[in-house]
């Protein structure tokens, strides 16, 4: 599915924000990412992130 670049943002920052606050990274996590937005973005890359738009 195409996300606009606003659902996109919203996605991200909100991953973020559960990382931020403690939530398990569903991904093994690389070497040198400690940021909670760098990390929900190569989430959101992956296609893991279980947030759904409905349009």
């Amino acid at each position: 599915m195409e996300y606009t670049r606003y659902e996109t943002a919203r996605i991200i920052g909100a991953r973020a924000l559960q990382l931020a606050y403690g939530a398990p990274p569903l991904i093994k996590v690389p070497s040198g990412v400690s940021d909670p937005l760098a990390l929900a973005e190569i989430e959101f890359d992956e296609g893991v992130i279980p947030i759904v738009v409905i349009k």
